[in-house]
């Protein structure tokens, strides 16, 4: 069978992270969220995938490219303007060639079993479409399903909380066979502007022939930065103690530790696992990585320095006497000594995030800093939860940080400076 991946957003809700590099790309347990995916599609079988590209795609290439995917042949094709997913998936069809084929959205990580099991419930199924789903505890965010004795019954997005028909969603991977380019073609744009491709299954919905295919894993919608930890500790907890770098005397590695080979742990570190160190990292000496944290590349951990669950990604220096906790650090960032993120609200409350420009709730009670690329923290920063500093910014000496700096802006501290004759004191 073959695949096709939805990947052409600007993922403009997850910034400041994804400003220069696309979504897709951001890593999870040390890899490419995409990397992870296509991982999984060749394990089940596939033997073609097309990637639907759009923002920052050579970009994209070039990083999907630089790795080996054989026997799974990759294949491109760039939707120019972005008019929704069923605009995108129509431009499959001539990859598909009149077959059955395997279609999802980019930013969706699922667990093991997943593709395997959706194609086999569609063999059997004899439906034109089947569709994943699973349950959440909040599905108002999401696209709800209904389903009658496996087959879908109605397919309803966004509803509001009093009005649930069910607790199951959309969860974006289908089985699909040539019904669909037909009504994809019938498909006019929703109020958004798009032809969005839940219009286009409703319609196949109506007709009976779509059926419903309970995920027997994990599942995560990675929409806003967050989710990229909560997809690091799904990954990571499967994670299998692995050394291959260099770990010195005095160092102390506990449980599933990964440490890539050119990765320096210096004495003193006191590293648990899970955990991931990757290639040309160096960590301590005397410093603590606690659970679920990933150091992406050539990452460098400064002495005295506390990590915890919290990816930092490639080419972040972040310097001594520093705390980063339940953070996301992009590329290139140098946190200087003593930067602190604090991760916990006072109240006890989930940590508010500005995404887009509203305040949203990020359901999480531990949160700390999101960091863009290049960004600078003069020593002694301290950072509160859930600000997201955006990319090319910078900070002074000493700075409290409560509320989100803009790119490319630097905030100093004002205070009042007196001076007395030392030996009038």
């Amino acid at each position: 069978m073959k695949a096709v991946v939805l990947a052409a957003g600007e993922s403009t809700r997850m910034r400041p992270l994804s400003a220069y590099t696309p979504k897709h790309l951001l890593p999870v347990a040390g890899r490419p969220m995409i990397f992870h995916t296509l991982g999984s599609l060749r394990r089940a079988g596939i033997t073609k995938t097309l990637i639907i590209t759009g923002y920052q795609e050579q970009v994209l290439r070039e990083a999907i490219d630089s790795q080996e995917w054989s026997p799974m042949e990759i294949e491109y094709v760039t939707q120019r303007e972005r008019r929704g997913t069923a605009d995108a998936a129509s431009l499959a069809q001539d990859f598909a060639g009149g077959e059955e084929f395997l279609l999802m959205y980019g930013d969706v990580m699922v667990g093991p079993g997943t593709f395997e099991g959706l194609i086999d419930a569609h063999r059997q199924s004899g439906m034109a479409l089947t569709l994943s789903v699973t349950e959440v505890e909040d599905p108002t965010a999401y696209g709800v399903v209904v389903v009658e004795e496996d087959r879908v019954t109605g397919l309803v997005e966004k509803p509001p909380a009093e009005n649930l028909p069910s607790r199951l969603v959309n969860a974006g991977i289908y089985v699909a066979g040539p019904d669909l380019w037909e009504v994809i073609e019938r498909t006019g744009e929703s109020e958004r502007g798009e032809r969005e491709i839940t219009d286009s299954i409703n319609m196949l919905i109506g007709r009976g022939v779509v059926g419903a295919h309970h995920l027997p894993s994990w599942w995560l919608d990675v929409g806003r930065p967050w989710d990229l930890l909560e997809a690091n500790r799904l990954i990571l907890q499967d994670a299998v103690r692995r050394v291959e770098g260099d770990v010195e005397e005095g160092a102390v590695l506990k449980g599933p530790v990964i440490v890539e080979a050119s990765a320096t742990v210096r004495s003193g570190a006191y590293v648990i696992g899970p955990a991931f160190i990757g290639p040309e990292c160096v960590v301590g000496p005397n410093c603590f990585i606690r659970p679920y944290t990933s150091l992406v590349r050539k990452v460098k951990i400064g002495n005295a320095v506390e990590i915890k669950n919290s990816i930092i990604m490639e080419g972040t220096n972040v310097g001594h006497l520093s705390y980063v906790g339940d953070s996301i650090l992009g590329r290139n960032v140098n946190f200087g000594a003593g930067t602190i993120t604090a991760n916990l609200r006072h109240d006890n409350q989930p940590v508010r995030v500005t995404i887009k420009g509203k305040r949203v709730s990020s359901g999480r009670r531990k949160l700390g800093a999101i960091v863009g690329d290049n960004v600078k923290t003069g020593i002694g920063t301290s950072i509160a939860p859930g600000v997201v500093i955006h990319e090319d910014a910078r900070t002074g000496i000493g700075v409290i940080v409560d509320r989100d700096i803009p790119p490319k802006r630097l905030v100093v501290a004002e205070q009042p400076r007196r001076e007395f004759e030392v030996d009038k004191l």
